[in-house]
């Protein structure tokens, strides 16, 4: 992240939503635009990480990535002009296309820009964070709580941040990739057995972090 430029205020509420932060920057309060900026970096890491291919693994990261979209979002902000939380994601998500897209062709050895490939990502991002949603509701909220969008999805994306390394790992495994268990056994070095523990312990670990972060939220009902 850049330092600098995005960084947490004691000044702001840390319940004041995406879209009042937007208004707030507007109207002049500088540091609105950088808190905002930071109540995506999880979410925006989590989309990186899930489409960026094992081929590129060990060239760049999800981290890599999510700093250079942060780099663009900070200059490009004042010319947003979308009022809504939703706007805000959709543009969010296409500058992740747009660095994703430019990293893939570096290292493809391709330099010309093809806006089908962008579109094409940004696509297949939407479902990624559709799917963190429909993670959340099948995974941790009651059933009567079908609809999970906005900044519970930017929650749990911070709760998985959050998670040890193996909970966060064989959750995206299982629940985002949507891979079998033997599978993500393969992929993390483990027996099936092992792994189907793992997944049962991280599932409880991260309800236990969004009740702790959002107490009163109907995410901890």
């Amino acid at each position: 992240m850049a330092n600098d430029e995005i960084r947490t205020t004691n000044a702001l509420d840390s319940l004041t939503s995406p879209q009042t932060l937007l208004a707030a920057f507007r109207a002049g309060r500088v540091e609105a635009g950088g808190e905002l900026l930071r109540r995506f970096e999880a979410w925006l890491k989590l989309l990186a990480r899930l489409e960026i291919d094992t081929q590129y693994r060990g060239k760049f990261d999800e981290s890599d990535v999510v700093q250079q979209v942060l780099l663009e979002a900070v200059r490009d902000l004042p010319k947003f002009r979308g009022l809504t939380e939703a706007e805000f994601t959709a543009w969010l998500r296409r500058i992740l296309a747009h660095v994703l897209a430019h990293e893939f062709r570096r290292y493809r050895g391709t330099q010309k820009r093809d806006i089908r490939q962008e579109v094409s990502l940004d696509q297949t991002l939407q479902r990624s964070s559709e799917r963190l949603g429909q993670m959340l509701a099948a995974s941790i909220s009651s059933p009567s709580q079908q609809a999970v969008r906005g900044e519970q999805e930017l929650l749990l994306a911070d709760v998985l941040d959050r998670l040890p390394a193996d909970y966060r790992e064989v959750i995206i495994l299982r629940n985002l990739e949507e891979l079998s268990h033997e599978e993500v056994a393969r992929r993390m070095g483990r027996n099936v057995g092992a792994v189907r523990m793992l997944w049962v312990r991280a599932l409880a670990r991260l309800r236990e972090e969004v009740q702790r972060l959002a107490p009163q939220s109907d995410l901890a009902s």
